[in-house]
């Protein structure tokens, strides 16, 4: 039995079937044994074994909250072995600290010594950027960081506070609350803020909801982090320039608009001063990047630049009378600060509003940083777990006069190439805070505040990534929107909203991807039973008489209805060009199920409707490999009985092979 058409042939000769596949004018022969069934075996799509409701409710729950299955440890272990490891596993500092060693300590050593003389004048110039007194950012760097080698499972991360969080705190409470009006106030809720932001950290890794962070796309992260560097280094002109009159609002445009009007203001000494320590950081940090066993010059040249000046200033304060300063710091150590808590009043909306935005923020940025060090030296960070050690430290910071802390990028590649081994690092960074807090406190008297203006100029300068960006514009136009809207909505609206149009973009891109999902039409690849994407593949060719296409995700109550009429205007297409190139007419759709992860009631009604149109057309729709949880729906909902007869494959190979024959031995 044979059969002719322009576009291809089929020819059925003693044991063989030869299928003739044509694209455009390329004619190529596939011959595949079958001895009219004899041999050729059609494999039966399964159901998947039988799961109780009960029993799939657990397992997905389990998915959701324990993908790290944390449990693994306690299996078949005794009573007492189970205690042991679960006081290990909530203390990590029992762990590491039970085979600690003169080496471990050595290398700790020297790491926690070389992060202090960058904690020290980083904590001072983070406070200021908070539109916190300094002293505030020493108590910062010396409470949280003892609490988190406790608590904490990263062995190279740098607790302290950090420039994005410090940003964002500074902006959103001073827009309301200005710090040089009503500074008791803005502890208060800056204290509270911190609280709130600890306790949300705890939260998400007690509920095991680490999940939600990720809603921070990189994109997002790299536009905020850009236009919050902007926005931190033109507030600095204030003290780099010398100004005492300036605004308090963080757009670029009123910030310009006061650096401009301030003319008179200007101070050449400090001008001058400033541009040389900037000069001085910026170098530094240049040498660092380009040669990295030197990484210890850019850890040294933050305290380097203090004391510098601090000394530049002492000899010669009669020159320098005009020239800011921080003035007298309190000694001693971190006063209790539970009765400074703020718990009602007008501004209670504020405080969760910055602690929430400043928690994420903070949290995003400490997970980020242990991971990847992480990575580097082959172990591995439990989220969860890290994101209780954050919140649990800023929760207790927040009763010890500290604001909100988290592993900072830099403090932590300086840890990294310090050699530090073991969380033991941040007690030596503590202890060398708490040494300054108690003896060291009158040396910053004569620092000048203008130092502190380029530390920050220097460090946030480096948070602007735009070979990231440019890489954003070449493989996603989607993730460059979000991050170019988070950019600009930071410079020219504020901190928060520019944040929030960053992250609905985002979420914008999610629901985009969910409608409209991605369906492509499929070809055989000459000499074999592959099928793939004809615009990918040049040797992939169309099979006559078939639709095959590929559904390359779930199919839900958002999508049902869009893929329902996508594939209809395939088929209108397919139908168009076939008559337009004289070829075998259409006679069967195949859809390629095998990216169907999930489906729901409207997706089911959406195949039933969809075989209904194709019957009406007098056509074939075919099913091909659904998955086990797509299988079962099916089955249940009487939708598979409409496929019963030569409409279920567990191949495209199996179905357009079964199908054919079918063709030539039917009337």
């Amino acid at each position: 039995m044979s059969r002719t058409s322009n576009q291809g042939e089929e020819v059925s000769s003693g044991d063989e079937t030869s299928i003739t596949i044509i694209s455009s004018d390329t004619r190529t022969t596939i011959t595949r044994t079958s001895t009219t069934h004899a041999n050729f075996q059609i494999h039966q799509v399964c159901l998947p074994p039988h799961i109780t409701t009960y029993q799939k409710l657990k397992h997905r729950l389990h998915e959701i909250f324990f993908p790290d299955d944390p449990f693994y440890i306690f299996k078949n272990q005794t009573c007492c072995r189970k205690f042991v490891l679960g006081l290990r596993y909530v203390f990590p500092i029992l762990e590491w600290g039970s085979n600690y060693s003169f080496y471990l300590f050595r290398s700790d050593l020297i790491a926690g010594l070389t992060i202090a003389s960058l904690a020290i004048p980083q904590g001072i110039s983070y406070a200021r950027l908070a539109n916190l007194p300094p002293i505030i950012g020493l108590y910062s760097s010396f409470v949280p960081p003892l609490v988190y080698s406790v608590l904490g499972s990263s062995r190279h991360i740098g607790i302290g506070p950090v420039s994005i969080s410090s940003l964002v705190m500074g902006t959103m409470l001073d827009e309301v609350v200005p710090f040089r009006k009503n500074q008791r106030l803005y502890i208060q809720l800056a204290f509270t803020a911190t609280l709130v932001a600890g306790l949300l950290q705890t939260s998400l890794g007690l509920f095991r909801l680490g999940f939600i962070i990720d809603f921070l796309s990189k994109a997002t992260l790299i536009g905020f982090t850009a236009g919050a560097a902007i926005i931190v280094s033109l507030q600095q002109l204030k003290g780099l320039l010398g100004i005492t009159h300036f605004t308090g609002k963080m757009q670029v445009i009123p910030v310009m608009d006061s650096v401009i009007s301030s003319r008179n203001e200007w101070s050449w000494k400090t001008v001058v001063m400033g541009g040389c320590f900037l000069a001085f950081l910026l170098t530094t940090k240049h040498i660092s990047v380009k040669k990295p066993k030197l990484f210890w010059i850019s850890a040294a040249a933050p305290l380097t630049s203090v004391i510098l000046a601090t000394l530049l200033v002492f000899f010669f304060r009669s020159a320098f009378q005009d020239i800011s300063k921080i003035g007298r710091l309190a000694k001693g150590l971190n006063p209790p600060s539970v009765n400074m808590l703020y718990f009602h009043g007008p501004h209670l909306g504020l405080v969760f509003k910055t602690g929430i935005v400043t928690g994420i923020l903070s949290l995003t940025e400490g997970i980020a940083v242990a991971r990847t060090l992480a990575s580097l030296q082959n172990y591995q960070i439990d989220g969860n777990k890290e994101m209780m050690a954050i919140g649990l430290m800023n929760t207790v910071g927040s009763f010890c006069s500290c604001y909100v802390t988290t592993g900072s990028f830099s403090r932590s590649a300086v840890n990294y190439n310090a050699g530090a081994k073991t969380a033991f690092s941040n007690i030596v960074m503590a202890a060398a805070v708490l040494v300054t807090l108690l003896f060291l406190m009158p040396l910053f008297n004569y620092t000048p505040n203008v130092i502190l203006a380029a530390m920050i100029v220097a460090a946030v300068v480096g948070l602007i990534d735009y070979d990231a960006a440019f890489k954003l514009w070449k493989l996603d136009k989607l993730d460059f929107l979000a991050c170019f809207c988070s950019f600009f909505g930071v410079l020219f609206i504020s901190v928060q909203i520019g944040l929030v149009i960053a992250v609905g973009v985002s979420v914008f891109k999610i629901i985009l991807h969910v409608t409209r999902p991605n369906t492509i039409i499929l070809g055989n690849i000459s000499g074999t039973q592959v099928y793939q994407s004809l615009n990918r593949y040049e040797k992939t060719l169309r099979v006559p008489s078939f639709l095959i296409l590929s559904i390359e995700s779930p199919i839900f109550f958002a999508n049902s209805t869009y893929l329902q009429e996508r594939i209809v205007r395939w088929i209108r297409e397919e139908e168009e060009r076939i008559e337009e190139n004289q070829e075998a007419s259409l006679r069967c759709v195949i859809l390629d199920m095998t990216a169907v992860t999930a489906i729901d009631t409207s997706g089911l009604d959406a195949i039933s409707g969809l075989d209904a149109m194709i019957k009406r057309r007098s056509l074939q729709l075919v099913l091909v490999n659904p998955v086990g949880t797509v299988m079962e729906k099916l089955y249940r909902s009487k939708t598979l009985d409409l496929f019963q007869s030569n409409g279920l494959y567990l191949t495209i190979g199996e179905a357009v092979t079964d199908i054919s024959s079918s063709w030539r031995t039917s009337p």
